[in-house]
């Protein structure tokens, strides 16, 4: 089974347990509506990628957890559009959860989504607790505080912002969570895959920030300019654009490097090479107003 594949059939297993007979109809199409259809699933696409860099010993395991990451980054999704934060009207494309489904259910469902990750863990891994509680700590670390996601959304509400902080809060977390459950889930020690997990993390932030200066929204699947708009740090605006484009490829350079010893070493870095490089393809300097 390919690696598409394996995250989309567990996704759907996951939703389709949520969203049963017993769930509120409209909560339960709403679940459906803020994880299908997907985005690129970078996260769990790496998770995978690790996990198999590693041997893949434990499919099953590497696939739960890929899911539960892809579950709590749609959650994060969710809650970041609501008028509270974001007030973001457009997400893949689509009208953002609380346009389609009202502001309450939006709330509810992003609520659901974090739980239904760490079901999900614990209904694949019940009979391996050895791979269970180890990728429970790492995920849970990453969505959490004091640096997990929520606490990289709770320093935009500060008066002022420390940026590395933030920033490896807000994106580095989910991502260090990646591959550190992608190698914790093939049996290697999580630790060590620490640090490519930011580097990446700290890469993808700084193309968003390209992306969000010089992109579309059609072709983003969501509004642009929002840093600007919420008066949010930006690499272009501290860095420009050239600068910002070469502060990515020395992160990505820097992630590379961080690979830990492993029998995929050299197909996982042509795979995240390639995928972080299609982030900021076509971006033109010339597209950013003065």
């Amino acid at each position: 089974m390919d690696v598409a594949m394996r995250i989309e059939q567990e996704l759907e297993a996951a939703i389709s347990r949520a969203a049963g007979s017993d769930c509120p109809p409209l909560l339960g199409e709403a679940l459906g509506y803020a994880v299908f259809p997907g985005g690129a699933r970078i996260r769990p696409r790496l998770c995978l990628a690790v996990a198999m860099a590693c041997g893949d010993k434990s499919p099953m395991a590497a696939t739960a957890a890929a899911a539960a990451i892809e579950l709590l980054h749609c959650a994060s999704l969710v809650h970041d559009d609501l008028p509270c934060f974001d007030n973001a009207g457009i997400r893949r494309g689509k009208p953002s959860v609380h346009l389609a489904y009202g502001e309450r259910l939006a709330v509810l469902a992003g609520d659901a989504l974090i739980v239904l990750a760490f079901e999900q863990l614990a209904v694949r891994l019940a009979l391996s607790p050895e791979r269970l509680a180890p990728l429970v700590k790492i995920i849970a670390t990453a969505v959490g505080g004091p640096s997990g996601i929520a606490a990289g959304q709770a320093w935009e509400c500060e008066r002022e912002i420390d940026l590395v902080r933030y920033q490896r809060a807000k994106t580095g977390s989910l991502f260090a969570a990646c591959t550190m459950a992608g190698a914790a889930a093939a049996g290697y020690e999580p630790q060590a895959w620490q640090a490519l997990g930011y580097a990446i993390g700290e890469a993808f932030q700084v193309a968003d920030d390209l992306r969000d200066v010089a992109g579309s929204e059609q072709d983003l699947g969501k509004p642009v300019g929002q840093d600007e708009t919420h008066h949010r740090p930006n690499a272009v605006a501290a860095l420009g654009f050239d600068g910002a484009m070469q502060r990515f490829e020395d992160l990505l350079a820097d992630a590379l490097a961080a690979i830990p010893p492993c029998p995929g070493a050299e197909p996982l870095a042509k795979q995240i090479a390639a995928v972080s490089r299609s982030l900021v393809t076509g971006l033109k300097s010339q597209t950013v107003a003065a």
